[in-house]
């Protein structure tokens, strides 16, 4: 069945904001672009036609920088609801949740999470404490202020740790350089980071373990995948980096292999599926989002990060958890297309009855 409704595809143009995005120093002949950027573009065609399949029309618009041409656009195109797959401006990612806040503001509907959901995804430190505060097990932390030293004295996690900066995502500064293991490699990888994304960066405990990702599609769970590293030289840390993402030929990439369905029994199946779906709710997401957990070696899972809008596209993550549940790529962004389109009926109905009422 064809719905008669206009869809517009909302994303960014990809956009260099950082000189580098791979978390170490780089040769000077790497183009320095953010390549999970450059590499959904290339999706579009596929999503289009997908969605195609459902909707009478279906339109693209890339975003930029220009807000007053953005409101223009938006509002002359008409939609009936936005797929926002937007998540960042001009290479900015804080600029993911204000871009839902216009949506709001323009008063049409949209796919996925809320402007405060997505901001306080972003930044790290704020996550945790909504974690923590709601009783979910996340790896002990500390927040390092952007360019302020660290007291060896003061200092109370126990190593290896792992760098990250505060407000990214997609790996971005994320390398084989992150983990360390005492406080010189501490410093030294801190002020790196310091020094080339001028952002506070957070510190935490690094689980040593089985890496999983939990898919959740509004109220679902999806089979588990996990990440394996079958074949990494065991002088690197078994971790996503940047590279293991978005750079084809890279080892960390030709050694970050995903296996979905994970081998898990039942009763820590269900136990990671509760503890995913707490902190789907605990973080306000809505429509999809990912989880991603590590087990420490007793196999006490810790959630170490929650993707709202996570990336959806054919060779994603989630579109493989969706096929191993049976629910295919058109399935899949039909129905996430349908959660915008209950609310967007839902909204209309509230409206005329109020209308109707004054």
């Amino acid at each position: 069945m064809i719905i008669d409704d206009k869809i517009l595809v909302c994303y960014n143009e990809p956009a260099k904001f950082y000189n580098n995005y791979l978390g170490k120093n780089i040769s000077n002949d790497i183009e320095n672009v953010d390549l999970s950027e450059t590499d959904f573009t290339k999706q579009l065609k596929t999503i289009r036609n997908s969605l195609k399949k459902h909707f009478s029309q279906v339109e693209l618009f890339a975003l930029n920088g220009n807000t007053k041409s953005t409101i223009k656009s938006i509002s002359e195109i008409t939609p009936g609801i936005i797929f926002n797959f937007v998540e960042s401006v001009e290479g900015n990612a804080n600029y993911e949740s204000f871009i839902a806040g216009l949506y709001e503001i323009l008063g049409i509907r949209y796919t996925g999470s809320t402007p405060l959901c997505l901001g306080n995804c972003l930044i790290k430190s704020r996550t945790k404490q909504i974690l923590k505060a709601n009783g979910i097990r996340t790896p002990n932390y500390l927040l390092a202020s952007f360019k302020k030293e660290i007291n060896v004295s003061e200092f109370e996690l126990r190593f290896p740790v792992i760098l990250k900066l505060s407000k990214e995502d997609a790996s971005i500064g994320i390398s084989e350089l992150s983990v360390v293991k005492n406080f010189k490699a501490l410093k030294k990888q801190l002020n790196f980071l310091f020094n080339t994304y001028r952002q506070d960066v957070i510190i935490e405990e690094y689980i040593i373990g089985r890496e999983l990702n939990v898919s959740i599609l509004q109220n679902e769970a999806l089979p588990i995948s996990e990440i394996t590293f079958t074949g990494l030289p065991k002088n690197l840390p078994k971790i996503v980096t940047y590279e293991a993402k978005w750079s084809p030929n890279s080892i960390y990439y030709k050694h970050t292999v995903p296996k979905c369905p994970a081998d898990i029994d039942n009763k820590l199946k269900d136990r990671i599926f509760s503890i995913a779906k707490k902190t789907f709710q605990a973080m306000d997401c809505r429509d999809y989002a990912r989880v991603d957990i590590r087990l420490n070696k007793r196999n006490v899972p810790y959630v170490i990060e929650i993707n709202p809008n996570p990336d959806i596209s054919t060779d994603s993550g989630f579109a493989r958890s969706a096929k191993a549940a049976g629910i295919s790529y058109d399935e899949l962004l039909y129905r996430i297309a349908g959660f915008a389109l209950k609310r967007k009926q839902y909204d209309t109905q509230i409206t005329e009855k109020g209308l109707a009422s004054t």
